[in-house]
């Protein structure tokens, strides 16, 4: 059997002793870590010993298997890094967007005997047994109805929704234990909102329903494309959908400049029409989400589990951030930041000459007019040199509101794919049309 194939382990014992599993390697990792160092003099710091590849790579795997809530919100880190992790940390994380296990045949019949019944293969013409992709929370196969439509069937492992609880709490306690927390750091609202979200993702009735929604609002826009839903044969944890054949959104990095230009700026508009237009956005900019035809040009929009409405306050306060930007006003700025909650009150006190230096390197970036080339990256070493001492600073941490954090994570998200592809967009006229007071 391929080494892909892993039983997804569903009851609550087998996932705790996973995470004890976890907890063991990555201790032992660090006493390893910890005595190289002693014996070659050095005086090493706790987090030093718990940031190595060496325990990104235990971390990793044991998430690949557990699926989840586990590996989901390992994904998060690992897309939010940007470039303030250490460049080996990042690569290793990196790993979880494309690291998940198959679940083997067995367990597959099993649920889809569950979902559909003993004969559910009589339903399909053809299912493929080897999934065309696997993820976090579900598996998908390519299968071709009766009456000839080719579609494409998620299937959600095994006791995923059941473990959402547990899994999230059992890693923030990882993180409480590994000292890379502040103990007083105040995590159980967004951990009470990831529980919500994930809790939402495993409901494939409501991500059809907001595939249908998206849809509509994309109806007239050309460049996407959306797959339909088959209301009649999706469930709470199998859904089926149109197969639309695409290629993985990386492959345009090789493509020419106007190409790779004309995808990212459809991709930055639909952002910015998710804020500040629909109110509505699908918050999750995993790379496998995207995909591209390269016959049309077109780019194939998928999972749409962490889609969400954007609160009105949300969108005001980011409209605020970004005309603070557009109009180069430095203390609109701050107050702008401090309101949508990327800094609180006691970082700005602490570090209020370290964020006015910042502001001022991405303003000099972001805010000149013409194109704004991503893969040109000098500045975030200036930027890098500010943040580091904040980010050091481990009592003037503060955790910004949930709103903040899932529309923050779609728009950092496209522009890591927009560096990738090494897009030059008109960025500034593209922020100004968008930010326009509505009518």
């Amino acid at each position: 059997m391929s080494d892909r194939y892993r039983k997804v382990p569903s009851a609550r014992l087998s996932r705790l002793s996973a995470f004890g599993r976890l907890a063991g390697g990555v201790a032992g990792g660090v006493l390893a870590e910890g005595a190289r160092r002693l014996a070659k003099g050095e005086r090493p710091q706790l987090s030093d010993l718990l940031l190595t590849p060496g325990n990104a790579v235990r971390v990793t795997e044991q998430l690949s298997r557990l699926r989840g809530a586990a590996m989901k919100l390992g994904q998060m880190i690992s897309l939010d890094a940007g470039d303030l992790l250490p460049p080996e940390l990042t690569e290793v994380l990196s790993r979880l967007r494309d690291a998940a296990h198959f679940m083997p045949p067995a367990q597959l019949n099993t649920v889809l005997t569950a979902h559909w019944g003993p004969d559910w293969r009589r339903r399909f013409s053809r299912f493929d047994p080897i999934p065309v992709a696997a993820a976090s929370i579900g598996q998908v196969h390519r299968a071709r109805l009766l009456d000839g439509r080719e579609v494409a069937v998620k299937v959600q492992y095994p006791g995923v929704a059941a473990s959402i609880g547990a899994d999230v709490d059992n890693v923030a306690t990882l993180l409480r234990m590994s000292g890379l927390l502040p103990g007083d750091l105040d995590i159980a609202p967004l951990l009470a909102e990831a529980k919500a979200q994930l809790t939402e993702e495993t409901d494939y009735l409501r991500e059809a329903a907001q595939m249908r929604r998206y849809a509509g609002l994309l109806a007239d826009d050309a460049r996407f494309v959306v797959p339909a839903p088959v209301d009649e044969l999706t469930g709470r944890h199998v859904l089926v959908m149109d197969f639309i054949v695409a290629r993985p959104i990386e492959e345009l990095a090789s493509e020419p400049q106007d190409r790779r230009d004309d995808a990212m700026a459809a991709l930055l508009d639909l952002v910015l029409g998710e804020l500040f237009r629909f109110g509505f956005m699908q918050t999750d900019p995993n790379f496998a989400n995207y995909r591209w035809q390269p016959d049309t040009g077109r780019i194939v929009l998928l999972d749409f589990g962490a889609a969400r409405s954007v609160l009105p306050e949300t969108t005001a306060a980011y409209r605020r951030l970004m005309l603070a930007g557009l109009a180069e006003d430095d203390q609109a700025l701050r107050l702008a930041l401090l309101e949508v909650g990327f800094v609180s009150p006691r970082q700005m006190e602490r570090h209020g000459d370290r964020l006015d230096a910042m502001i001022a390197v991405i303003l000099s970036q972001v805010g000149r007019p013409g194109l704004f080339d991503f893969a040109e990256r000098s500045f975030v070493e200036q930027i890098r040199e500010q943040a580091m001492p904040m980010a050091e600073d481990r009592a003037s941490w503060h955790v910004p509101p949930a709103a903040t954090l899932f529309v923050q994570r779609k728009v950092s998200g496209t522009a890591l794919l927009a560096v990738r592809m090494k897009a030059r967009l008109p960025l500034r006229d593209m922020v100004t049309a968008a930010v326009a007071a509505p009518d």
